[in-house]
């Protein structure tokens, strides 16, 4: 078998008329006609609204091949189309050779018979799914939650759903060829499925094969599985005297794979190769897969019933983020983006990321690199937030090949834990019977209930399947928010207007939901503003804001917090701590709550344009104050302080998700605000092994009297055999009410000779989040927005953009904190 790739250069046209453009496939229609220079940058400002025509409009790509008379002796040409986006006619030299009207399907069509030697033409034309989805919606509404700015509809049409406008992202609703598109080609057979499942014995893991051929011709065949790694090298061979065959193979000695900061992630290569009887190579199927067992776990325990997930049959807290599509202009996007996300996601001791089910199932890239990462996939299916047209049996026979696609493509992955039906269907669109804001039960069930874990138990066996998140198994109208037994979205901080410290209210099972919004850096908004926007109440930057209650809900939160900020960079920089110390109540508390709890997901890892957002990461990459944080919240071994103001003392608690119990060192030092030390003291204690335990109890009754909550603070440290490893900080009041004086921070800096400085920061008085900024050049830190304690030095690695000189780095150096917003 042999492909002939069709991508790289096409036209461009819609019909009727006479113009054409250049395009790029794999690609889409908005990211040619930026690269013809044909529109403006629909990220910046409002251009946007200028450009829904785009998805209003019919869309023609065209190319000419050329093809040999020996290609054509071959017993099959087949059109191969991994994603067409998304309703689509083929046509070939004129003769129509398919439809397709779903994005996340691979699409396979037979067109020898309409090719020739020589030249040959394809064009395939996309018609516009905002008139389509506005068609059927005028035939009949289906329930959906709106989105700000959107397209309503969204749901009738298997197509990314928040192309159509999210309350985070704009409204592009693009069209293309936005995976490879090829010809296969071949005679006699080729491998039409392979799955590799795993047997786990201790020191022996048996793997076994199971490989599905697609025959023209009768005759022998044989298949050769080598699996590989390192010195290792297993193989064995299986003759196919029908359609399938299976064979096993033991691995002896494996080395397993784990989740991010439990263990290493070898991945061993599996190769497969059909031949026919004289031996000549007809096929192969190669991957790299990791040797874990990887399940969600539930049972009944003393709180109700379990939910946590295991590796290799050990229990582990999840720690990480909700992924929404890297990109709103998906042609944009490029494996350094995964690869820079992804690397992100594990250095800030993230070890689980959910696959949101309003955007795409990712590139085979992005999997390759969470395996790579140890990063865990929570997957869900591409529902969200809408009710879907069960009842129409033509859109559950779209969605079954679809399923079928996808989980075959990803399953092979060591690092996918979870199928999932659907983002929060559960949390108010399923009723007892269909009206205007339900669906009902019957109908959600032949989907979630039915097709989806049928096909999961089917095609993946070895993995869990979750209806709905959140979802709670306690019955039909009762499904979600059972604090006792399932996963849950928790918004009642932000939507709800509740106080951070709500949180700690909370003994959710597992968190897989919960957000808090700020701005992004001022690089970031520069590039989609203009001077006179600049300000977070004016129409662009209200624009940017897709949360209807977004921007006035930050500035209330903020005012709850901190003092008013003193000009519009500061409350920009100000909204990014902000969320911090929103996620930071949160994550802290779940995780000082296992386990009972055993994982928190906040919303989210990332953006898919310039915007205000839940995001840690803003659309160019930068990380906010949040993903910092997140690093030292989601720390393997963390030491936490949880005060309370009545009985004026702090519990000091140590969390570790390390897989051995080791001896640590607590230190504690109370000071004023002014940093003059009152007391300290320090605690030896045994970190046991995924566990969480308060240690002591300060009573501090004592120095509150003598000052007043307002004038102290706590400095917790954490050391192994005399390094530091977690810092936290506790006070008793909000921010505002501290009377912080200049900090007077000094810097010392040498440069690393690996394009790299290194910072050196002292302070005289306590300076709050401190964070250090590169005039007008990105820069990666090691860490930023952090408590400078006086007399502590505190040590950061700075690598710049672009390799800058000494003098350059010292003057475009920014250090400010807390106290420098005011």
């Amino acid at each position: 078998m042999r492909t002939l790739s069709l991508n790289g250069k096409w036209s461009l046209e819609r019909p009727g008329r006479n113009k054409k453009y250049s395009a790029a496939v794999p690609g889409d229609v908005y990211g040619d006609l930026l690269r013809n220079k044909a529109i403006p940058d629909p990220y910046f400002r409002d251009n946007e609204l200028d450009l829904q025509w785009i998805g209003e409009t019919d869309w023609i790509y065209s190319r000419t091949f050329y093809l040999s008379k020996k290609v054509l002796e071959h017993d099959r040409v087949l059109l191969r189309c991994d994603g067409l986006d998304t309703l689509a006619s083929i046509t070939i030299n004129g003769r129509a050779i398919g439809r397709t009207d779903n994005m996340f399907r691979t699409w396979e069509f037979d067109v020898k018979d309409g090719l020739k030697a020589g030249q040959n033409t394809i064009k395939i034309h996309f018609s516009a799914a905002s008139k389509f989805v506005r068609r059927k919606r005028e035939e009949r509404e289906l329930p959906q939650w709106g989105q700000p700015g959107g397209v309503l509809g969204g749901n009738y049409i298997r197509k990314e759903q928040c192309n159509f406008g999210w309350d985070w992202g704009p409204c592009l609703v693009t069209c293309g060829i936005w995976r490879d598109i090829y010809l296969v080609v071949y005679s006699h057979a080729r491998l039409a499925d392979v799955h590799i499942s795993q047997t786990h014995g201790g020191k022996v893991i048996e793997l076994e094969a199971r490989l599905v051929v697609e025959k023209i011709r009768r005759g022998r065949l044989t298949a050769r599985v080598t699996i590989q790694r390192g010195n290792f090298q297993a193989t064995k061979k299986v003759v196919l005297n029908g359609k399938s065959a299976g064979l096993k193979i033991v691995v002896k000695n494996p080395e397993l794979w784990w989740p991010n900061g439990m263990g290493p992630q070898p991945l061993y290569k599996v190769l497969v190769e059909l031949r026919d009887g004289s031996g000549l190579l007809l096929d192969t199927w190669e991957r790299k897969i990791g040797l874990r067992t990887l399940r969600l776990d539930r049972h009944e325990d003393e709180w109700g019933e379990s939910f946590q997930f295991m590796a290799n049959g050990v229990s582990f807290f999840a720690k990480g983020a909700n992924w929404i599509p890297a990109e709103a202009i998906l042609s944009r996007l490029t494996g350094n983006d995964y690869e820079r996300l992804i690397s992100d996601s594990a250095k800030a001791n993230m070890n689980m990321l959910r696959v949101w089910g309003g955007g795409i199932y990712e590139d085979d890239r992005f999997y390759e690199l969470c395996d790579e990462y140890g990063i865990c996939i929570w997957q869900d299916f591409m529902f969200a937030c809408a009710s879907y047209p069960t009842l129409d049996p033509d859109l559950m026979k779209n969605v079954r090949p679809e399923a079928e696609d996808n989980i075959c493509r990803l399953r092979h992955h060591p690092s996918l834990a979870l199928w999932c039906g659907n983002n929060e269907l559960e949390m108010g669109l399923v009723g007892d019977k269909w009206t205007e804001s339900t669906m009902s039960w019957t109908d959600y069930k032949k989907l979630f209930d039915k097709l989806l874990p049928d096909l999961i138990s089917k095609l993946d066996p070895d993995r869990d399947y979750w209806p709905s998140s959140p979802h709670s198994p306690t019955g039909d109208r009762a499904r979600h928010y059972n604090p006792d037994c399932g996963d849950a979205h928790l918004w009642a901080v932000w939507h709800g207007q509740q106080p951070f410290e709500w949180y700690r209210r909370c003994g959710h099972r597992f968190n897989s939901e919960f957000g808090f919004q700020s701005f992004a850096e001022p690089k970031t908004v520069n590039r989609y503003t203009v001077p006179k926007d600049r300000n977070v109440t004016t129409y662009i930057m209200e624009h940017h804001q897709r949360s209807s209650i977004g921007n006035t809900t930050i500035l209330r939160y903020m005012l709850d917090w901190f003092r008013l900020p003193k000009n519009f960079e500061m409350t920009l920089w100000l909204s990014q701590i902000l969320q911090g110390m929103a996620m930071k109540y949160a994550c802290e508390h779940w995780r000082r709550s296992m386990p009972r709890g055993m994982g928190t997901l906040y919303w989210q890892l990332n953006d898919c344009w310039p915007v205000a957002s839940w995001a840690s990461i803003d659309s160019f990459g930068r990380w906010k104050a949040l993903h910092y944080m997140a690093g030292n919240f989601f720390n393997p071994i963390l030491v936490s302080g949880l005060e309370n103001n009545e009985q004026a003392a702090v519990k000091i608690h140590l969390t570790s998700d390390l897989r051995k119990a080791i001896n640590v060192q607590v230190e504690w030092t109370l000071t004023t605000v002014g940093g003059d030390t009152l007391a300290e003291g320090s605690k030896k204690a045994r970190a046991f092994a995924r566990q969480s335990r308060p240690i002591q109890t300060l009573k501090l009754k004592k120095y509150i009297q003598e000052h007043s909550e307002r004038d102290l603070m706590l400095w917790l440290e954490l050391s192994v055999h005399g390094k530091n490893l977690s810092t936290n900080f506790v006070s008793f009041s909000r921010p505002k009410y501290l009377e912080l004086r200049p900090p007077g921070i000094t810097t010392k800096i040498r440069f690393d000779r690996k394009g790299a400085f290194i910072v050196k920061l002292k302070a005289k008085k306590p300076a709050l989040w401190t964070w250090l900024e590169l005039d007008g050049l990105d820069a990666e830190f090691s860490d930023n927005f952090f408590h400078l304690r006086p007399g502590k030095e505190c040590e950061i690695q700075v690598k710049p953009g672009k390799r800058i000189e000494e003098a350059q780095f010292k003057k475009r150096l920014k250090v400010r904190s807390l106290i420098d917003t005011y």
